[in-house]
């Protein structure tokens, strides 16, 4: 997607490259300061996953332009907002100068058991709603410590040469979800062709999801970059 708008004037302009096996980050990063105070322009509630093709956390992302952005999500405060990172080193640095309110989920990736650390590094942030992005999943997480984890995304990995998810990894991560009541979602079974592996578990769909901070209008989602 990134690569379809990286043409001269586009938004990722000079962040793909074109290689043998198709479009590939040419490690740049790019922040669009004029994008970050969209949210307080709209005016229903919506559900917001922040960067959804990028880190927020990335190394080369300044602490100012972070800090803007949790500035904006907090005075934005009817709408949710997910923030989702493998940087959870720096989140756990910058974590005690920026405002947590309700509003602000935030969540790491633990695609395999190297990086169950990342979670520890989670938990010890002041983030009031902290998630938890088991996707694509790589190989069995067992024992996982749920303490003070608020949600659970569980998913298989797409995409041409995507490597294969094994049914009893995500039968395990529902089981410890039950017991450490936490809630559950099954994004998807992932594969070549995603769409007809589809997302059913045992027969049946799971969306579980953390208690939203606010109800007084139905959420649209969106995909906010920055």
């Amino acid at each position: 997607m990134a690569h379809r708008f990286s043409g001269p004037g586009m938004p990722y302009e000079g962040l793909t490259r074109m290689s043998r096996r198709g479009p590939r980050w040419t490690g740049s990063v790019a922040t669009v300061q004029s994008a970050i105070h969209e949210p307080l322009g709209w005016r229903q509630p919506r559900l917001v996953f922040v960067n959804s093709m990028s880190d927020l956390f990335h190394d080369d992302v300044p602490d100012a332009f972070i800090e803007s952005v949790f500035d904006v999500m907090a005075r934005a405060s009817r709408h949710t907002f997910q923030v989702l990172t493998k940087r959870a080193d720096r989140l756990l640095a910058i974590a005690p100068h920026l405002p947590w309110p309700s509003n602000v989920w935030m969540g790491v990736s633990v695609e395999s058991a190297a990086y169950t650390w990342r979670i520890e590094r989670l938990r010890s942030t002041p983030a009031v709603v902290k998630f938890l992005s088991l996707e694509p999943l790589l190989g069995p997480l067992t024992g996982l410590d749920l303490r003070g984890i608020d949600w659970a995304i569980v998913g298989g990995e797409s995409g041409p040469g995507a490597r294969p998810i094994d049914g009893a990894w995500v039968r395990d991560l529902r089981r410890q979800c039950r017991d450490a009541r936490v809630p559950f979602f099954f994004k998807q079974w992932g594969g070549v062709q995603k769409s007809k592996a589809g997302r059913l578990l045992d027969g049946r769909t799971y969306d579980e999801m953390p208690r939203l901070h606010s109800r007084r209008s139905p959420l649209q989602t969106t995909h906010a970059e920055g």
